[in-house]
């Protein structure tokens, strides 16, 4: 029988290094103010970036979609699961995108899986990935049999250096760069134009995850491929709509060619069924929305743009962050738990984040700005974060 005191032990050492998760229950919507354990409290750590997880537009949506097609697709996309729905999500994403086309998947992890496996998986091909690379394209890597290398994080020179070992020295068949487009912890932006110039010098193709991105760059929340108007000379985007657009989902966005094999090809998609018409109506009422014009988007920026700088004007260290992304960089583990448990007693509701999703000694709180905020909302914060901070002597 298996033996789970090593759980139990681990657990615990988790609990004395500051490290345990603790995992909070949220009992209202997603909004700029949530209902979590029982008290009110300002949300500062949801994806929401536009404020569409509870959208009235988006909400109607799903339940005609209900109505319509029903709770369930009841099959693989490949067999009997693809509904009228699903591909005219996926028109519109391809048209949102400025792409040939898109494959959706049930979500942006597992479109990774998808992705990259699939079209580089032999043992011939290099796989190229920066070293703070999301956890989804990491997982994506591991199932592949290519050569894997890694570059220290933004370093051009160093990308550069792995290139020429998979081309002169591996002599690859293939070779992947992968990026984030966004790095979700420190919230700087991929030098994505270096990278599709060296990848060209170096005959490889380019896959940017743009999953915070998505919504937040770009014309309308195009992404960082329009943000850099590099349309046509990135080969895979990868999208989520589980954060800005608000629901659930995950897509890849490329040549037609890529889509259609990856589409007779690509495990996630053969194996697992495809995301519900509620789900999918709620997506593409999200991208039409986007589609209307950028105000959501405006609203985000200038909400993120104030809140970053009072936040310095304290004194707080909100490391190299160009995104509403604002990780208030506390590194010790035990400190920035015990400010993200005071925040919650003054009524904010911000996680503190360490190891493993951030290397050791560099523990935060990880502030997400929304389209939904109020000024007085994000004073309310200022307000609380000076008090804290001044208590345990971090400003």
């Amino acid at each position: 029988m298996f033996n789970y005191k090593i759980l139990e032990d681990e657990m615990e050492a988790l609990k004395n290094d500051g490290l345990l998760v603790n995992i909070r229950t949220i009992e209202s919507p997603q909004g700029a103010w949530v209902v979590v354990n029982g008290k009110r409290a300002l949300n500062l750590c949801s994806n929401n970036y536009l404020g569409f997880a509870n959208d009235e537009r988006l909400k109607k949506a799903a339940m005609k979609a209900v109505e319509e097609w029903g709770v369930g697709p009841g099959a693989v996309r490949t067999i009997a699961g693809t509904f009228k729905i699903h591909e005219e999500l996926e028109r519109t994403l391809a048209q949102f995108k400025g792409a040939d086309a898109t494959i959706f998947l049930q979500s942006g992890f597992l479109a990774n899986q998808a992705a990259i496996p699939t079209v580089f998986g032999d043992e011939n091909d290099a796989i190229i990935s920066d070293e703070l690379n999301h956890a989804s394209i990491i997982d994506g890597v591991k199932l592949s049999k290519a050569k894997r290398y890694v570059y220290k994080h933004c370093d051009m020179n160093e990308l550069e250096q792995r290139l020429k070992e998979a081309r002169n020295v591996q002599n690859a068949r293939r070779v992947l760069i992968i990026t984030d487009g966004v790095f979700s912890m420190d919230g700087d932006i991929a030098p994505l134009p270096d990278i599709v110039n060296l990848a060209e010098r170096y005959d490889a193709a380019v896959m940017v995850d743009d999953a915070h991105g998505e919504g937040v760059l770009g014309k309308s929340g195009r992404g960082i491929v329009d943000h850099f108007g590099l349309h046509g000379r990135v080969d895979m985007e990868i999208g989520t709509l589980s954060k800005a657009f608000g629901v659930l989902g995950g897509y890849i966005a490329g040549k037609e060619t890529l889509i259609k094999y990856l589409k007779q090809k690509a495990r996630p998609f053969l194996f697992s069924t495809g995301l519900t018409p509620a789900d999918v109506a709620a997506c593409l009422e999200a991208v039409m929305i986007l589609q209307e014009g950028d105000e959501r988007v405006r609203r985000l920026w200038d909400n993120a743009n104030y809140f970053k700088g009072e936040m310095k004007k304290l004194g707080f260290d909100i490391g190299v962050s160009q995104t509403p992304i604002t990780p208030v960089m506390l590194y010790d583990a035990k400190v920035s738990s015990q400010f993200s448990r005071e925040l919650f007693e003054e009524g904010i509701f911000a996680q503190s984040i360490g190891y493993p999703t951030v290397p050791k000694g560099k523990a935060r709180i990880r502030v997400m700005i929304s389209a939904v905020h109020t000024k007085s909302d994000l004073d309310f914060a200022l307000e609380k974060f000076e008090k804290i901070g001044k208590k345990l002597g971090m400003i």
